[in-house]
Parts: structure tokens; sequence; C-alpha cells
């Protein structure tokens, strides 16, 4: 059979290539980005409760009405934005469907996309089959003067033209760790304000952030609440990434957008998860808590790591850090991931693979990154093995 694949560039994702390298030579994984620990036993009690209370069939197609009644109540509480909960918040199939849906609501073919690099892989993709086109404006890479990557929102600015239908941004920032701050939010309002586009805010992170500071999300902006699609993850939030529960809250001029796609591509998600999800999150301590308890993770890989030959950066939120190996090999970040996976037993991901152009020598800088959201156990076993890289 002939055929044109409409994503010619796609294979399997670098998350899913290097776990398998790591099941097969046993490796400890601490590359894709989920816990190797349990959710509350209170949320699986609440799980099993809604199962027996008959909540085994279609809920609404929005998401129950209650789960999005406590999602309105939290971003309020958190953010100062009141999202109405019957019209401008979604239940998604995770973060991964709310992104998707967005893109397809809005991007038209021959629409340009701003995508701050690096990127999580879903984003060009996602453009591309709605016949969009990214432009790509790149990060300044990490300097010995200053070890975080830096958005230069004067390059950001200059690639919106009158094609430009959204920008996409991530923080907590995957797979950088860098947060924003006040003047992050001053030089988007001025974009958006002198240039109308939209902003796709993948905020699945915003419980995740460290040493005292505040997720700064766009909703905590009047201006930019009015023009942007909010997005997070219960799967970050609650430890349940194999949930794959998520929601956007955004106007409901936009929303209804979206949920026309979401009707189509899921219609709806799983029913017992979206009560358990409800009744659980009416207690905010376990995601008001979430920063602490991962900044004891960070710190413990951190001051590991600082013990070896890996040079540690800074992370200000999620539940990854980078670090540099330059001190240890000159093998572009790809092959020295799969070196440290199968030759040391310690499985992490490439910065390299977050870039359009992966293999480049821009898109080098001799940096992987780990995922600390594993059991002290864990990270203590793989620093053993890292030890003697």
């Amino acid at each position: 059979m002939k055929f044109e694949s409409k994503l010619p560039k796609v294979g399997t994702t670098i998350f899913t290539v290097m776990s398998q390298l790591a099941a097969e030579h046993k490796a400890i994984n601490l590359g894709q980005g989920f816990p190797d620990f349990n959710p509350s036993a209170d949320l699986l009690d609440q799980v099993v409760k809604a199962m027996k209370d008959g909540h085994n069939q279609y809920p609404p197609m929005a998401g129950i009405p209650l789960l999005r009644n406590e999602i309105s109540t939290k971003m309020k509480a958190m953010y100062g934005h009141y999202y109405d909960p019957d019209t401008e918040v979604t239940v998604t199939s995770g973060a991964s469907e709310a992104l998707m849906a967005s893109i397809m609501a809005f991007v038209k073919p021959g629409d340009e996309v701003v995508v701050i690099e690096p990127f999580y892989d879903l984003y060009i993709p996602a453009i591309e089959l709605a016949g969009g086109l990214p432009v790509i404006v790149s990060m300044q890479p990490p300097t010995e003067s200053n070890p975080l990557y830096q958005v230069d929102w004067q390059k950001v600015r200059a690639a919106v033209t009158t094609k430009t239908r959204m920008l996409i941004i991530n923080f907590p920032h995957n797979p950088t760790g860098i947060n924003l701050h006040e003047s992050d939010l001053d030089a988007l309002e001025l974009i958006v304000d002198e240039t109308g586009i939209l902003v796709l805010s993948d905020e699945v992170y915003e419980h995740i952030v460290f040493d005292g500071k505040q997720h700064q999300s766009l909703a905590r902006r009047e201006a930019l609440a009015a023009n942007s699609i909010v997005i997070s993850s219960f799967g970050k939030t609650y430890h349940t990434t194999g949930w794959k529960v998520g929601y956007c809250c955004a106007p409901s001029a936009l929303s209804i957008e979206i949920r026309k796609v979401h009707q189509f591509m899921v219609f709806t998600v799983s029913s017992p998860m979206q009560v358990a999800l409800a009744h659980y999150m009416k207690d905010p301590a376990p995601y008001l808590e979430l920063s602490r308890f991962y900044q004891q993770k960070r710190d413990r890989l951190t001051r590991g790591l600082a013990k070896t030959r890996f040079k540690p950066m800074p992370s200000q939120g999620t539940f990854f850090l980078l670090a540099d190996y330059s001190q240890i090999s000159n093998l572009p970040e790809a092959e020295f991931a799969r070196k440290l996976t199968v030759q040391h037993g310690v499985g992490v991901i490439p910065v390299a693979a977050f870039y359009g152009r992966p293999n480049a020598d821009e898109s080098n800088h001799q940096l992987v990154r780990f995922c600390f959201a594993k059991q002290d156990e864990t990270l203590d076993a793989a620093l053993d093995k890292l030890a003697m890289v």
C-alpha cells in the first residue's frame, strides 16, 4: 500500500527508546518522567469507592461537574482568577490531549506557531498535524557565569508575524527546570497586547516549584488569562501519570472550540478517576506540600551528583535536573546517554532530544536530564553507579 506519512520525521519518542534500553540492560531508569512509587492510599481508596458506588459509565463530555468545580476553586485560590466551571474548565485525557485538542482547535493550515527551544516533543507534531508551521526560538544555553537556560523575550517577539496564531510556553520548564518570574509575565503581557496572539501555557509542573518561590501561572494576570489556555496534569500532581487525567482552563469562547475537538478525540475521561480526584483535591495539602516533597529529592540527587564527575545544574522546578558531563566525555548527548545506560546502568535523557535538530552541534551542550521522581533508595542506587563513571 502506498501512502504519504503525515509525520515523516516522527519515530518512537526518545522517552520510550531510553526506557526500553534501560529495561533491556536492567539499568536504573532516571530518564522517563514518572514516579516509581504509588499515589496516596486515600486516593486509591476513593477510586475503589467510586467504582463500587456506580461511577462506571460515561461521565459528561467536559468532565464531571464536581471535579470542574474543584479545579475552578483551586485556580481562584492559587492564582486569583475565576474560571467558570461550566464553560471554562475542561477535563482531558492527560495534559497531552489538552495540548493536542487546543492546537487542533485553533491552528489552521499555514498558521505559524512560535515554540521555545528546547521543547517537549509533542508540540511540533501536533502543530504539523494541524497544518501549521512551527517557528522555533532557542533559549540561551547555560554558561559558566549563568548556569540556567534563559528565554530572550525580544527574540520571541521578533518571531511573531501577521501569520502567527499561537505561542506555546511551558513553565516550570521541561527539561531545563527554569521558572517564570514577574518580569517574564510582563514581557508576555506586552507581546500579547501588541499582537493579540493566543498563548498555550503548559503548566503541568505548577505545584513543583522550589526554594520558596511561587509558580507564575498566566492565570495570575487578567490580560494574559483572557488570551491564554492554561493546562495542567493530575498525573504530575498526584503521582498518577498512568491515569492520564489533566485539564485546561480558558475563556469560554476558547473552551467552546477546544471541546469541539475533545469530544471527537476522546469524548470524555475515566469516570471513577474523575470522581476520586474531585473528592481527593478538596484537601489542598497534597499539592501545597508537593514542592517540599520534591525539593528534598532534588537536593538529595544534587548532593550525590556533586560527589561525582557530573556537574549538577540548578533546578528551579519540575522533577528534573540537568547535569553537565563535560568532565567525563566529549560524546554527543544521545551517544553519551546510551553509553551511560548500557555500560553504567543508569538511564537518562539527552537534552538535545528536546531540540528540533538533535544531532546539530548547537543542540548539544553536554547535558543530560535526570528524573528524581523516584524513591530515595532508587536515587541512592543510581548515585552509587554514577560515582563509578
